[in-house]
């Protein structure tokens, strides 16, 4: 398996992801700096957190027009899966990848903690070694995370299974309150209609090493090794 990690000024989770992936048997990773217009052959794209061009205008709003996004785009439109995390999240809404879009936080505060999480479908290659309502610990880190959805793209995610993770409490309970940046129907992270594209704002490369006092992201990144070619 090979897997590219775009890197943009002010990316700066792009060597922990490059990590957690090489990590996966198998798995052999290229860093593809954004001004590049090609992609070598990859079974995966992985666009990173951080603080792509600063954040100006709105978060991944300047680094969903860099040069290597069209590649991104056409390979995505080929089946290559692409996983946003964070930063890349909001990268891929901006680019029209996946739905939605990612706000200023309702508290208006940077949040950076861990948070707990609630699986809502397997059916994809990036979750299908969870178990649907499985509770799971990631960290969050971002100002941005506030995801925000019109009434019928919600409608169309919740009936196309395409919510992939929703904040919860301990015991794995959904409300408003659960969602700590204020996301819409407590939504982390969704699919795209051909599920191969998936956007989170937690970071599961932050939670594979016993080190990080959690392990839960490795089930992500052992979802791919299993799923992907």
């Amino acid at each position: 398996m090979r897997a590219a990690v775009i890197v943009f000024p002010g990316s700066n989770c792009d060597r922990d992801i490059a990590v957690s992936l090489r990590e996966c048997d198998g798995m052999q990773v290229e860093m593809v700096w954004h001004g590049e217009r090609s992609l070598p052959k990859v079974d995966l794209i992985a666009v990173p957190g951080g603080f792509s061009y600063g954040d100006y205008l709105r978060a991944g709003a300047m680094a969903a027009h860099s040069p290597i996004m069209d590649a991104v785009v056409t390979a995505a439109s080929k089946g290559v899966a692409v996983l946003g995390i964070c930063n890349g999240f909001q990268v891929l809404t901006e680019r029209g990848l996946l739905p939605g879009a990612l706000m200023r936080n309702s508290n208006l505060k940077f949040l950076c903690h861990a948070t707990t999480l609630r699986v809502e479908t397997n059916d994809s290659p990036f979750t299908s070694e969870f178990a649907v309502n499985d509770v799971i610990t990631l960290p969050i880190a971002h100002n941005e995370g506030n995801y925000f959805a019109d009434h019928d793209t919600l409608a169309e995610l919740e009936g196309e299974d395409r919510i992939a993770f929703r904040y919860c409490t301990d015991n794995g309970e959904v409300s408003p309150e659960s969602a700590p940046n204020g996301s819409i129907k407590s939504i982390a992270g969704v699919l795209s209609n051909s599920r191969r594209v998936l956007g989170m704002m937690p970071h599961p490369e932050r939670a594979v090493d016993e080190a990080h006092n959690c392990t839960d992201g490795r089930r992500l990144f052992k979802s791919l090794v299993m799923q992907l070619p």
